[in-house]
């Protein structure tokens, strides 16, 4: 909390902020307003509210020192920016972004609102260091409901690839070591970015469909055309990086793309030894790599996978009840905050020594659940908890009036 001081104009907010964050540390079923102002002995969330809308303070400040300091506590030589969007599924048509659309969280089309993340990714761990929300068409298109939901009249529509390479353009700009990014098909499949990161000499690993066009030296094919043309002895067996049940073996090959410009292009295909699923990355280096490295990279975009899980389950990511663009922000940039103290807590606990024999290496769930139990529980008293269920209750006959009364007033 010393780290981010700085980035609030009055000190109430700055003290403020401290209880949110030891809120979405804890071991709280449901981490919204309510439940966050109620753990921290608050007597209504109107406080809580005021830090997340009206308070002045720089959330992107905050994410600034946010990608300090979990680069320099993550810092490795095999350091991968990875590059994903995640969705978190609302009622209802006023919370900024939201609209009936694809989300990877419910496995359909739903109406849920988006946002591309960029994750730091080394040996040591893994934490998101940026965040951009999607703002779809329909809401750029709609001035008076960007408006009302507080979306500065500067931010246009841009795809979910042009917000990440905003985001790696303001990592790398910032001096994070990474040589490599990677990401799923949504950004391979986008040439706007890859050459946006060819510019900068970044080595990229970004899968791409299997109808995905490859220009080769004998012409133009898909994807998995190419691999019915491959020999046996192009296929490698390699892990893909460690799992929770061991390494994660699969067949590789990879194919060369003609291109006269510097650099080097590589399509990498991987087969399921058991099934024979394919999966296809578009790959570019300023310098020839073997493939061990290719691989080890498209290994590595799993781990923003769970940076997503365990930024939802353990710091309540996802839990937000906020509508506006500056509310969402800055709850986003807050829950990045203690997912990264927990990202850097288990890999200093890790760093010293293995663990002793029998256990397993300490985990951010399990750091979570030491932190909350030895460090930060509260106990208040009866009263305090009697005065929150009446305020719930009553805040709750006021809505149940009004949506009443809304809809007479309709019909």
């Amino acid at each position: 909390m010393d780290r981010i001081a700085r980035r609030f104009a009055r000190v109430e907010p700055r003290r403020r902020a401290r209880a949110p964050v030891l809120g979405l540390l804890s071991d709280l079923p449901r981490k919204n307003c309510w439940t966050l102002a109620e753990h921290a002995g608050d007597r209504s969330p109107d406080g809580l509210q005021h830090l997340l809308s009206r308070a002045k303070w720089d959330a992107d400040a905050v994410r600034d020192d946010i990608r300090g300091f979990v680069v320099e506590q993550l810092h490795h030589d095999d350091a991968v920016l990875i590059v994903d969007e995640t969705g978190d599924v609302k009622k209802g048509t006023a919370t900024v972004g939201v609209q009936r659309q694809y989300t990877g969280t419910a496995g359909r089309i739903e109406n849920s609102q988006v946002a591309v993340y960029l994750a730091y990714s080394t040996q040591r761990g893994h934490a998101a260091i940026d965040r951009e929300l999607y703002v779809p068409r329909s809401w750029v298109g709609d001035a008076a409901r960007c408006r009302a939901a507080g979306i500065p009249d500067t931010v246009g529509f841009a795809t979910k690839p042009a917000l990440a390479a905003r985001m790696i353009g303001r990592a790398l700009d910032a001096g994070v070591p990474a040589s490599w990014v990677a990401g799923d098909e949504v950004y391979g499949g986008n040439s706007l970015l890859r050459t946006a990161l060819e510019e900068r000499e970044v080595g990229y690993v970004l899968a791409v469909a299997c109808d995905h066009q490859i220009t080769t030296h004998a012409g133009k094919f898909r994807a998995d055309a190419l691999v019915k043309q491959l020999p046996k002895r192009a296929w490698q067996k390699l892990s893909a990086g460690a799992g929770a049940k061991g390494h994660r073996f699969y067949d590789w090959a990879l194919v060369d793309i003609a291109d006269d410009r510097p650099g080097h292009r590589h399509l990498l295909v991987r087969r399921n030894r058991r099934t024979g699923e394919l999966a296809f990355y578009r790959c570019y280096s300023a310098d020839r790599v073997p493939l061990s490295i290719l691989v080890k990279v498209a290994g590595r975009r799993w781990t923003i996978e769970e940076t997503f899980q365990s930024g939802k389950g353990l710091a309540g990511l996802d839990e937000h009840q906020v509508r506006r663009w500056t509310s969402w922000h800055r709850w986003v940039t807050l829950a990045m905050l203690a997912h990264a103290f927990l990202a850097a807590a288990t890999a200093d606990e890790r760093a010293p020594k293995q663990p002793p024999d029998g256990l397993i290496p300490l985990t951010c769930n399990e750091i979570q659940h030491l932190f909350t139990t030895l460090v930060t529980q509260t106990s208040h008293p009866v009263t305090h908890r009697l005065r929150w269920s009446e305020w719930r209750r009553r805040h709750q006959a006021r809505s149940q009036t009004s949506h009443y009364q809304r809809q007479a007033a309709q019909t």
